[in-house]
């Protein structure tokens, strides 16, 4: 027990310490893992060799991940995505298993040997990817689409690779084997199994039935079981009943001989639509981010050095072999498949690597008798080695390749051949029905936009709207800032608003400035740089929202009204009161003066509220409204 425990503490103690500070580093959380592991294992010798029997259950964290990848996934969007999952994964998983293999047996490999080689090697990391994908924000990109759906592909290959393997048996390499270890050793034991010794055509159905069974049960028995569950208000019975369903399926898969990460990959797009996502989502993801971690740990830790050392040399130049070849077939792949820009790279470095499915692959195959050990060896090595490399690719694309590639796609600015009574900075959502307003009022506007997309979206719809940075005083000028009545600044960085705030103000001191901003801060800051009018970006939507509640509730809708025009008039005068208290250098809530305002305001406003709706019979009376705010006001 005791040992138990310190193992336990040497393994959480160096994610807790090696994750942050890479995290911090800009390095990634899995570079992290990985160093922590590398630092416990061949390092300091805190760990040995159970780091092989973690490893196999850490990785069931990978199952968990495409379990949750399912429940994000629709049957619909899996069938819309079927071009890129056949053609892209597809022709990834043989291409690259062709040349490799092809190498390989030129380099003196039995041709069995060989072709096993190129499977493994045809995989990439599910984990290592998905995880940085996500981690930076890039899954939704075209590039990170295209990922998924070669990772999707070959997690369903395996299956294939698993069955085909055994078939490329060396007599020689078996009889090593069973002069080791004896008769038992290419097996698993007393290991459970449903298909074997059973006929073909026998293992076929059983292997159809575990799926028809995944699907249907999935579909029809997961709902009322989840909401007999749900019923004993117990979060920790629901936790084990969802770790209970992906534990059931991985086993029922294994019993079969599938892929336990198919099988919860398809329950979890089975449940997609079920009202229970996002409450398997929540209790899953703790146990397998937790497993992923403890996973790339043990790769880390399991690292040969003393057998890297000596073959120094062959590890490194394999290695880098492998990523060069496997990152040729991805990047004439995104050629074809018309990948452009920085989808293109970012496709060709995240996939380049070897995958952990390798580590399974590598033993399947040597308790097989289809490599010999010291191949074993070396391979372990190279696919251990690309995956320690791979967050480093990360790291080249977003602060080398990425900055490089936005400079040169970056769009010449227009020449503003135009000038109008309005000037409007942004063509996003809130821009643009600023702009149809005003247009539909008979106002001329001139639209400027930074994102050459959105300039060519709108464009479509026949909005003009020009591509350049409202923040440059020159195309403020040319924009006819001299001679426009108003500015309505609709951008979302806060920094350029700023500046354009200030310039027009400073050449322009009698004209009208409308402002979006974020949230109270940022009115303060518009308010001090010159802005006339500071629109809340979700205020006034909020509002609306209030009012749909309280008429949901049974308050008559022109009472309703006049309680959400009672709020925002309320709402002006507090912020009225505390702009004089907001310091730009000091937080709101580290500002002990603004917060004891804040605290008074808020009073002082729910008081006039309550007063106001006396039993919900009548509007809001302004009597009232805090002195000085009465309907007559003068603020906007």
């Amino acid at each position: 027990m005791t040992g138990l425990l310190f193992q336990g503490f040497i393994y959480l103690c160096a994610a807790v310490i090696a994750v942050p500070i890479a995290k911090r580093l800009g390095l990634g959380s899995v570079l992290g893992y990985l160093i922590a592991g590398i630092v416990i294992g061949p390092i300091t010798g805190l760990v040995g060799s159970e780091t092989q029997d973690i490893q196999h259950f850490a990785e069931f964290g990978v199952v968990m991940m495409l379990f949750l990848v399912g429940l994000e996934l629709e049957p619909r969007a899996l069938w819309d995505m079927r071009n890129r999952l056949l053609g892209l994964g597809g022709l990834q998983v043989g291409a690259t298993t062709l040349i490799i293999g092809t190498i390989a047996y030129l380099l003196g490999v039995p041709w069995q040997s060989a072709i096993a080689v190129g499977l493994v090697f045809a995989l990439s990391s599910t984990a290592i990817v998905l995880q940085t994908l996500n981690e930076k924000g890039l899954m939704k990109s075209d590039g990170g689409q295209s990922s998924f759906s070669v990772l999707l592909f070959q997690d369903i290959a395996v299956i294939p690779m698993l069955a085909l393997i055994p078939l490329l048996a060396i007599q020689e390499y078996l009889d090593h084997l069973y002069d080791d270890h004896g008769a038992s050793s290419g097996g698993h034991g007393a290991e459970m199994s449903l298909v074997e010794g059973l006929a073909g055509w026998q293992v076929a159905g059983v292997t159809v039935l575990a799926i028809v069974a995944v699907v249907v049960g999935g579909h029809y028995l997961s709902r009322p079981l989840f909401r007999f569950i749900a019923g004993a208000k117990l979060r920790e019975v629901f936790t084990a009943a969802a770790l209970l369903l992906v534990v059931g399926i991985a086993l029922l898969m294994t019993l079969v001989g599938l892929s336990p990460a198919l099988g919860t990959f398809l329950a979890g797009v089975v449940l997609a639509n079920s009202e229970f996502r996002h409450e398997l989502e929540s209790d899953i993801d703790p146990f397998k981010g937790l497993l992923l971690g403890l996973f790339f740990i043990t790769v880390g830790a399991g690292i040969n050095f003393g057998y890297l050392f000596d073959q120094f040399a062959i590890v490194v130049g394999l290695t880098v072999g492998l990523m060069s070849i496997k990152a040729l077939v991805l990047y004439c792949l995104a050629i074809i498949f018309k990948l452009k820009g920085a989808d293109k790279w970012l496709f060709t470095l995240g996939l380049a690597q070897a995958g952990e499915f390798g580590f399974v692959l590598l033993s399947f195959t040597l308790q097989n008798g289809v490599i010999s050990n010291e191949l074993s060896q070396l391979l372990l090595l190279v696919v251990a080695l690309s995956m320690l490399l791979t967050p480093a690719l990360f790291i080249a694309y977003e602060r080398l390749l990425l900055p490089k590639l936005t400079n040169e796609q970056q769009r010449k600015e227009d020449e503003i051949t135009e000038q109008g009574t309005v000037i409007i900075a942004g063509t996003g959502r809130f821009g643009q029905i600023v702009n149809r307003m005003l247009l539909g009022n008979g106002f001329k506007t001139v639209v400027l936009d930074l994102s050459a997309e959105a300039v060519d979206r709108v464009g479509r719809f026949g909005v003009k709207t020009f591509f350049g940075d409202a923040s440059r005083p020159d195309l403020l000028h040319a924009a006819g800032l001299h001679e426009a009545k108003m500015i309505v600044v609709a951008i979302d960085d806060e920094e350029r608003a700023l500046e354009i705030v200030r310039h027009a103000r400073q050449v322009r001191p009698d004209i009208h400035i409308v402002a979006r901003a974020r949230d109270r801060n940022s009115v303060y800051d518009m308010y001090y740089a010159g802005a006339n009018d500071m629109i809340r970006e979700t205020f006034d939507s909020s509002v609306r929202a209030g009012r749909s509640a309280l008429e949901g509730l049974g308050i008559h809708p022109y009472e309703a009204e006049k309680i959400a025009s009672a709020f925002v008039e309320l709402d002006l005068w507090g912020i009225r009161q505390l702009a004089e208290l907001h310091n730009p250098d000091i937080p709101p809530h580290e500002n002990d003066e603004y917060i004891k305002k804040a605290i008074e305001v808020r009073d002082e406003m729910d008081r006039a509220m309550v007063g106001s709706t006396d039993g919900h019979k009548g509007a809001v009376d302004r009597a009232w409204m805090p002195p000085g705010h009465r309907p007559d006001d003068s603020e906007q």
